[in-house]
């Protein structure tokens, strides 16, 4: 996160109205909910779990062991069993 001066983006009335609630803090103005984006979407790391875990269900359908995905992909077996036994697809 990086620190911005108010004095450099905001109207003076503006500031003079925050001041009556906070002086000399840092303040954080979060985003309205409408700019969230869920945890991956910018940098692609989302699309790449769903793509494993895709893989993961398929071998496990076609009769892999739970114990052999978490071997093959380095998870712990309950991991494995929260993907195969999700309703996501």
């Amino acid at each position: 996160m990086k620190y911005i001066n108010a004095n450099k983006v905001l109207p003076e009335k503006l500031i003079v109205e925050i001041q009556k609630y906070v002086q000399g803090e840092t303040l954080y103005i979060p985003k309205p909910e409408t700019e969230y984006r869920k945890w991956g979407t910018s940098s692609g790391g989302r699309r790449l779990l769903d793509h494993r875990n895709a893989a993961i269900k398929a071998k496990f359908n076609s009769g892999c062991s739970i114990q052999q995905l978490a071997e093959e992909h380095y998870l712990s077996t309950e991991t494995i069993k929260k993907i195969v036994y999700s309703k996501k697809t």
